[in-house]
């Protein structure tokens, strides 16, 4: 979730105030996929998917920018990297209803795009959602779970948000009925600029926030907002599809706090993995070390799907 949330000043972050963050060079392309609502903008790196596909899912108000910086270096170490705008986000139309925006609706159109992406470049396929993004893959993930080879819950949470970040959607219906979504962002633009992280972002990437955020449709933002406020305790449910998991977060994480997913990914029986220098967006302000996991990870979870079950071995 992009919003602003009171970034922790103790946090070196790894991003210098120079870097483009989501305007990272890479060499993908934009393409379309089939949602159930309509079309859904992706960037793909295509070619050969020699160790695999990742289908990578952003959260709310993000967009598939938001794994910009990780894009080339995941392609350079052979996999096949598709990152999606979701529906009534950014270069994604969506629907002017805002329940066409709960978390199962949404996972459908993961469903979707996953389908497509076998049908490709076959197997494996690893999934990664963050934030809000987390919540919807892992309706994808128990919908339909035999599409994935490992699933990868980045800076979400095992139920609905609570803390600083829901009051601000408190706050969201208000503004929309006052001013609709230009006013929800000149209202966020002023918090932010109460941050002097926020200050010194560079003025490319500030613009790109702005032109990002306004094309937001006003029914997703309320939709989504409802769905992540709603959202039930499924950990359970996840953790009896028995795919590989990962938890991962930033060490100062502002939606989802650290103790939370870390309590999480105990109950599911996953890898956790803490990411210094970052707070809530890993990709964007530590994708060195965010890369690192990510690759050693699946670099597990597809020898694990090769492995023969237990005694089977030399059938």
């Amino acid at each position: 979730m992009v919003l602003p949330g009171g970034p922790d000043d103790t946090v070196s972050l790894a991003i210098a105030p120079d870097d483009l963050r989501q305007l990272a060079q890479h060499d993908a392309a934009n393409r379309t996929f089939p949602g159930r609502a309509g079309p859904l903008t992706a960037l793909d790196t295509g070619g050969e998917a020699v160790r695999g596909t990742t289908l990578l899912v952003a959260g709310y108000t993000g967009s598939k920018e938001d794994f910009a910086p990780l894009l080339a270096p995941l392609a350079v170490a052979g996999y096949r990297v598709v990152a999606l705008d979701q529906r009534g986000q950014y270069e994604s139309p969506g629907p002017d209803d805002p329940a066409a925006y709960s978390v199962a609706e949404l996972g459908q159109d993961v469903v979707a795009v996953a389908r497509v992406l076998r049908e490709e470049s076959g197997e494996p396929l690893h999934l990664l959602g963050h934030s809000f993004g987390g919540l919807v893959t892992r309706a994808a993930v128990l919908a339909e779970p035999t599409l994935f080879t490992s699933f990868t819950l980045l800076g979400s949470g095992p139920s609905r948000l609570t803390g600083r970040r829901a009051e601000l959607l408190d706050h969201l219906g208000p503004l929309l009925d006052a001013g609709g979504v230009r006013l929800v962002h000149e209202t966020l633009e002023q918090l932010a600029m109460t941050d002097p992280k926020a200050q010194a972002v560079p003025a490319p990437t500030r613009e790109f926030y702005t032109r990002r955020f306004l094309r937001n449709a006003e029914a997703g933002l309320r939709g989504m907002a409802d769905a992540m406020l709603s959202e039930p305790d499924r950990v359970a449910e996840l953790r009896a599809v028995g795919l590989p998991l990962l938890v991962a977060h930033g060490e100062a994480d502002d939606a989802w706090l650290p103790h939370v997913q870390a309590d999480m990914a105990q109950r599911l029986g996953a890898r956790h993995e803490v990411i210094n220098g970052s707070i809530h967006s890993p990709a964007v302000e530590n994708p060195v070390r965010t890369l690192e996991l990510l690759l050693d990870f699946w670099a597990d979870a597809s020898a694990a799907s090769t492995q023969p079950p237990a005694g089977e071995e030399g059938a």
